[in-house]
């Protein structure tokens, strides 16, 4: 099984200040897709430099030509279905189609009172993905949608002429419980991932691959639950927060034997974080680009 080596971007980075180089350089090193988190702010980066995915996005596509961009993830929390779609079909003309939308329930971040209102229950927020995603979904494949739902409606809104990529931009469902699974079986053309966050901290290696397999054993019952045939489908996990997360990207054997595990699982692309210095996600730049080049011929070799 064929695996991809992605990368993901965070936003903290003035575009003339580095920020632009970034996006070049993970193209030049040949990434699959680079991805950039979609916050208004996060975690521990909360009180420093963070901009918007989409302008960052939007930038990234005028600056590259091969590399595939998306989101991972963009959620519910300070976003509309409406004015998303339209977002992301511009966004997908002008990468000329190179535009995938990871999309998540969200969580109780900074971007959930942000705009000022209460930090949803974890059953709301899954109400709101459920209703979130497949009007997304028809806003990008129908030229005019009118829903009146519960938490989101649209008045004969029109996404013309719709996205270069037919019938539309791919998404990316990152999901573990058993709603969003189904959703990502029924809208997606790919799951996400980033393990089980319970054993981030205190598992083993060995139980977080019992974990990724269980969660891709439900991932296929859920095909199984909304009766459609199990399509070829990407499944992607986030590196950065499984008991591994502070050595993967040590050495490039490391990242081999990482990957190797993850890829007889029966994942087809794994994301590795830029490095940012002074951070979580701190590593020697050298090694990252070396992971990059070499990774995947060692692991083939």
């Amino acid at each position: 099984m064929s695996l991809r080596l992605s990368t993901v971007i965070l936003p903290v980075r003035r575009w003339h200040e580095g920020g632009r180089d970034q996006w070049l350089r993970a193209e030049q090193l040949g990434f699959h897709t680079a991805y950039t988190y979609d916050h208004l702010s996060w975690r521990t980066f909360r009180d420093g430099p963070w901009f918007g995915a989409v302008p960052t996005l939007t930038a990234a596509a005028a600056a590259t030509e091969r590399l595939r961009l998306g989101t991972l993830v963009t959620s519910p929390n300070f976003r509309h279905p409406v004015t998303l779609a339209k977002d992301l079909m511009t966004l997908d003309d002008i990468s000329g189609g190179r535009i995938t939308l990871g999309i998540g329930a969200g969580g109780n971040g900074f971007d959930a009172t942000a705009l000022g209102q209460e930090a949803w229950s974890p059953r709301e927020r899954a109400d709101r993905f459920a209703e979130f995603v497949p009007l997304l979904d028809r806003l990008l494949t129908e030229g005019s949608v009118s829903h009146e739902g519960t938490f989101y409606s649209a008045e004969e809104a029109r996404n013309i002429p719709g996205c270069v990529q037919g019938p539309r931009l791919p998404f990316a469902v990152a999901a573990t419980g058993p709603r969003g699974l189904r959703l990502a079986a029924r809208h997606g053309q790919a799951w996400v991932t980033t393990g089980d966050p319970k054993l981030f901290e205190s598992g083993t290696p060995e139980q977080s691959l019992e974990a990724l397999r269980g969660q891709l054993e439900r991932l296929d019952k859920a095909f199984v639950e909304i009766g459609r045939a199990p399509e070829p489908m990407e499944k992607i996990l986030l590196t950065g927060f499984t008991p591994e997360a502070n050595t993967v990207l040590e050495s490039v054997d490391a990242f081999v034997d990482f990957a190797g595990r993850h890829r007889e699982l029966g994942f087809t692309e794994l994301v590795v974080h830029a490095p940012i210095p002074d951070s979580d996600f701190a590593a020697d730049e050298a090694v990252f680009e070396k992971i990059a080049t070499e990774a995947l011929a060692q692991l083939d070799s």
